[in-house]
């Protein structure tokens, strides 16, 4: 296990260093930082002057190792737009964006679940393959047309949610929360439903592809042979074995939801990474940008590491092969 943990990290720490060359890369061609800040009225001694404060008339290797040490020690920069501090910026907007994926991935696999059961039980009968078929219909849309439509039938004509913000929250230490209060729950769950509904198919049919194969095998059979209540089989046996895959699945959403809840925070207004990610795009704003690029690689990297040492404490046989099974399986 101490040698499954160090390989993948040593491998995580490769990932984040290529992502900190893409993301510093991408920073430096996105615009003018300066022209950004000052303004097109600016006169040619302030653009200089900021420019040299800013450290941008150094070669792009030395900036990029300026940016990397100050990564390393905690150091993430101060916005060039708000000039508050990226890491307060990224704080105080965390919440919001995992609570949004949080409730994503279990509304999805509270779909996703019983949609698979139902067709893989019901295999080859009208009402499961109607149910798959209306999952992929669902998975078909873009994210941001679910959400307009979501905000047309429920803002617009019911008026049962509000169609923008998160809400009232509450702190509990550092952490902001609307899953308190009844405006922040009713915020949150029309954003939750459009990134969710876009994952409920990828759920449904890989359970049922996996429960029809732990339907067929010996044991299953042999308690059906028992006599065994065929709910039982279904719920108790089938259905825990057909969970493995689907921890590697949601890790993977997970950090899906994480990474593109900027299209529906930027439908919903909601104020979290995604829409941070928005606002520094459109202000060249490279500190905030550059650090939440290498904050959604670190989150998938954490991911992932975490769902194999899951699979290793699941099946002791991956233990010693490398993970190599997962791969073979996902």
């Amino acid at each position: 296990m101490a040698a499954l943990i160090a390989q993948r990290l040593v491998q995580a720490l490769i990932v984040l260093v290529v992502v900190s060359v893409l993301a510093f890369v991408l920073s430096t061609q996105i615009g003018d930082p300066v022209a950004s800040i000052l303004g097109l009225q600016a006169t040619p001694a302030d653009r200089l002057e900021l420019r040299t404060r800013l450290g941008l008339d150094e070669p792009w290797p030395v900036q990029y190792f300026a940016f990397l040490r100050r990564v390393l020690t905690g150091e993430l920069g101060v916005s060039y737009i708000t000039q508050i501090p990226v890491a307060e910026l990224i704080v105080t907007r965390l919440p919001a964006t995992l609570e949004l994926a949080g409730v994503a991935l279990l509304l999805s696999l509270g779909l996703g679940l019983p949609i698979g059961i139902y067709a893989a039980v019901n295999r080859g009968h009208w009402s499961a393959d109607a149910v798959l078929a209306l999952s992929v219909v669902g998975v078909s849309i873009p994210t941001f047309v679910i959400a307009i439509l979501l905000i047309f039938v429920f803002s617009v004509t019911l008026g049962w949610l509000p169609s923008f913000g998160r809400g009232q929250v509450v702190q509990v230490g550092w952490w902001s929360t609307g899953l308190l209060t009844d405006s922040g729950r009713r915020a949150l769950l029309m954003p939750a439903l459009a990134l969710a509904i876009s994952q409920v198919a990828l759920v449904a049919r890989l359970v049922r592809a996996e429960m029809l194969q732990v339907l067929r095998t010996d044991y299953i059979r042999f308690a059906r042979a028992r006599g065994i209540a065929p709910r039982v089989i279904t719920l108790s046996l089938a259905l825990r074995n057909t969970l493995i895959p689907v921890i590697t699945v949601s890790g993977i959403q997970l950090g899906f939801l994480f990474a593109f809840a900027v299209v529906a925070e930027a439908v919903f207004q909601w104020p979290g990474i995604g829409l941070l990610f928005l606002q520094a795009l459109g202000s060249t704003d490279v500190p905030v940008i550059s650090a939440i690029l290498l904050l959604t690689a670190a989150f998938f990297v954490a991911v992932n590491l975490v769902i194999d040492l899951l699979y290793a404490l699941v099946d002791p046989r991956l233990r010693s092969g490398g993970m190599t099974g997962r791969a073979d399986r996902a």
